[in-house]
């Protein structure tokens, strides 16, 4: 597939998506800021406007998986690719595939409705091919490779990891903390972050607060560095780039690693890299400085319930500086060739 073509079938589904993103993450991040935080996390008992607000926020965040596979799928196919992208798109959420299976979903939608439609079928077929044949046949394929091939597998994989993180917590520290935070910058929110965040959480309740530290630190760092990236080179980025950049900015700083998936869905090759990188740098400084997250959340808004808080300021900012810098040269690198056709 040309590289170009690829993009903008990337694009397709991000343009789309970013106001999912934006509007439901704004509205977790309020919700978030205002409930007190606890060792358990955000504690919404006593906020049942602010659990509101929360769940509003959640239910226009579930969209963002599926809108974000059913318009890659668009950007292919048209209109036809729609039902099977969403459908692709929703069962990637549902078996944890995260966005990265999002993105599996869309391209595989649109390219089968793509190949339906270069079919010749009889006269009489022709008038409900693309509002029933192509739908439900593609849907059907869809589904059954995102439950079959794409979903059944990760359970296990996401176990092997499991047990190999739990090996790994005896060992050398400063290794440790670049796999933590390469693994939950990758696919933000998806299988291989949850194991990460959940290795985290489950270390809590034998009293080891340090893996949660390093986590915790890591999991703002994508979109903290990928907001401060749009503010510090503002003319690298496009005006929705710049405002799905604000929205990161909120998101990350109450601990939501989503804020980060518009950019990485758009230049996967070139984003992910670079946060796996920030978040790794965030992680390994959090290690060293002896920092302990009581809860299991991550971001500055955990600061009350962290040890040693400068540590976990310092791994933050360092983390979030590398991301933007490294982010805006890898874009002015890339836009050179452009601006010079």
């Amino acid at each position: 597939m040309n590289t170009d073509r690829f993009k903008k079938y990337l694009l397709s589904g991000v343009s789309y998506a970013i106001p999912f993103v934006a509007s439901g993450g704004i509205l977790i991040a309020l919700s978030i800021a205002l409930a007190p935080m606890t060792g358990q996390g955000p504690d919404f008992s006593q906020a049942p406007f602010l659990k509101l607000i929360n769940d509003i926020g959640s239910a226009a965040f579930a969209f963002l998986i599926p809108v974000l596979s059913g318009y890659i799928a668009f950007g292919i196919a048209d209109r036809p690719g729609l039902v099977p992208g969403f459908v692709g798109g929703y069962i990637a959420g549902q078996v944890g595939a995260g966005f990265l299976g999002g993105i599996v979903s869309g391209l595989l939608a649109g390219g089968l409705v793509f190949a339906i439609k270069k079919l010749k079928p009889p006269r009489y077929l022709r008038p409900i091919m693309p509002i029933l044949i192509i739908p439900a046949l593609s849907s059907l394929v869809v589904g059954f490779v995102m439950f079959k091939v794409v979903g059944a597998p990760i359970s296990d994989l996401m176990a092997t990891i499991q047990r190999w993180l739990e090996m790994m917590n005896s060992g050398n520290q400063i290794l440790l903390g670049v796999i933590l935070g390469s693994m939950i910058a990758f696919d933000m929110g998806g299988p291989v972050n949850k194991v990460a965040f959940f290795f985290g959480a489950a270390m809590i309740q034998r009293g080891n607060f340090s893996v949660m530290g390093a986590c915790a630190a890591a999991i703002c760092i994508p979109p903290l560095g990928l907001g401060l990236a749009t503010l510090l080179k503002r003319s690298l980025w496009s005006e929705e780039e710049r405002e799905a950049g604000l929205a990161a900015l909120a998101m990350g700083a109450i601990g939501i690693t989503e804020g980060a998936i518009p950019f990485a869905a758009a230049e996967p090759l070139r984003v992910i890299p670079v946060i796996m990188a920030g978040s790794s740098v965030g992680a390994v400084i959090a290690m060293l400085g002896g920092v302990g997250d009581h809860a299991p959340h991550g971001g500055p808004i955990v600061l009350p319930v962290v040890d040693h808080p400068l540590p976990y300021i310092l791994a933050i900012v360092a983390g979030s500086l590398t991301v933007a810098i490294l982010s805006n040269i890898f874009r002015k690198r890339a836009k050179r060739p452009a601006e010079q056709q």
